[in-house]
């Protein structure tokens, strides 16, 4: 019995976090370069920067305590993407070679310091993991929790560390096609088949 009314009052203090979410997920959708269907976002309870720079495929999951700083260069999340929680992707940084001036006064920034971030479809990030400039996480892959991903990784990999990089990868070369096919149109596949080819 206690234990109940414990229980529904937990649940009813996260409620009010919960309702003003969903007062201002339209404002926040409508406020990105491009938002899909069914995409679940926290933005209140999140930290969100540059969101006209941001892109959201369908049917993507943005949990509460995502970090996202957009600057100068997009960030583009496909479909079907899971994050655990607390993500955090930066698509850019500081100059750092600036003689006489403070890194705070460095505003003139190189085109090499803001560089977009594209996670493709269907992929799946543990807790804590965070995403550097210039990464492209490939269709299919996993982001072991805590990860630092400093480098771009091939389709259907498996990656973890400080910094990341490929441990395994999910399927074969035979089922991953099989799979591309239960799941894509013949041009995406076309697509999907030459990245393939690349990490033979």
């Amino acid at each position: 019995m206690l234990k109940g009314i414990i229980r529904k009052g937990i649940k009813l203090s996260v409620a009010p976090s919960f309702i003003w979410d969903k007062m201002w997920n339209p404002l926040y959708k409508r406020s990105m370069k491009w938002c899909g269907k069914n995409v679940y976002l926290r933005p209140t309870q999140s930290n969100l920067k540059g969101l006209w720079n941001m892109s959201v495929g369908n049917n993507t999951s943005i949990p509460k305590g995502s970090t996202f700083f957009c600057t100068e260069a997009e960030l583009k999340i496909g479909n079907n993407v899971i994050f655990g929680p607390n993500p955090t992707i930066i698509t850019g940084d500081h100059r750092i070679d600036m003689i006489g001036k403070f890194i705070t006064d460095s505003h003139d920034k190189l085109p090499e310091n803001d560089v977009p971030v594209v996670i493709e479809d269907d992929v799946w990030t543990g807790a804590n993991i965070t995403i550097l400039k210039g990464v492209t996480i490939g269709r299919g892959s996993v982001i072991a929790a805590g990860a630092v991903v400093t480098k771009s990784c091939p389709p259907y990999s498996i990656i973890g560390g400080v910094p990341a990089k490929v441990l395994k990868y999910r399927f074969t070369i035979d089922e991953v096609l099989k799979h591309e096919i239960l799941l894509y149109s013949e041009k995406d596949r076309l697509s999907e088949a030459m990245l393939i080819e690349s990490r033979k």
